[in-house]
């Protein structure tokens, strides 16, 4: 097999066109008044259920910074049965949930009327769209393989890849 193949080292004006997406989608959801740490959250959650080790990497340490809890953190996986998330943030991870399962047994939507009960329409379209971008850059990373570099104890490392470099600061990947 040839070397690495970096999807968004292969077509930058599509790269920087998510990019501009994601911009917009994050401006989007601090007009409806979503705090980083939600978006964040979903986008960890996002993650998680796509397997996306570059992309987990990047928004825990993004979730932190914007204070996501390690407690929170820690128990992502099975938010539905704590009570350490707020109603908006339950609501957020249920968005991103439906989202990125799009699931045909009718839970999905069960699942996104709940979480529009909670939402303003500008919260609840601008978590869908969060979760639309977020999807879309796991399947970039996924593709590319991006590789997860292992961090000093001051959170840095000695390399980045060509797509963290190109990621605007604390948007998407």
């Amino acid at each position: 097999m040839a070397g690495a193949f970096f999807l968004d080292k292969s077509d930058p004006g599509s790269w920087r066109a998510l990019n501009g997406l994601a911009l917009k989608v994050a401006a989007a959801a601090e007009a409806a008044g979503l705090g980083r740490a939600v978006v964040e959250l979903l986008n960890v959650r996002v993650s998680q259920l796509n397997g996306c080790a570059y992309c987990l990497d990047l928004h825990d340490r993004l979730a932190r910074e914007a204070g996501v809890s390690a407690q929170q953190l820690a128990v992502l996986p099975a938010w539905c049965e704590t009570d350490v998330f707020d109603k908006t943030e339950r609501a957020a991870l249920a968005v991103g949930e439906a989202a990125t399962a799009l699931h045909d047994d009718g839970k999905s939507f069960a699942e996104l009327a709940a979480a529009r009960a909670v939402l303003t329409e500008a919260q609840y379209s601008a978590l869908q769209w969060c979760a639309i971008a977020m999807n879309a850059f796991n399947r970039v990373s996924i593709l590319s393989g991006h590789p997860v570099r292992p961090r000093t104890a001051a959170g840095t490392t000695g390399d980045r890849t060509e797509a963290a470099s190109q990621t605007p600061a604390g948007v998407m990947p």
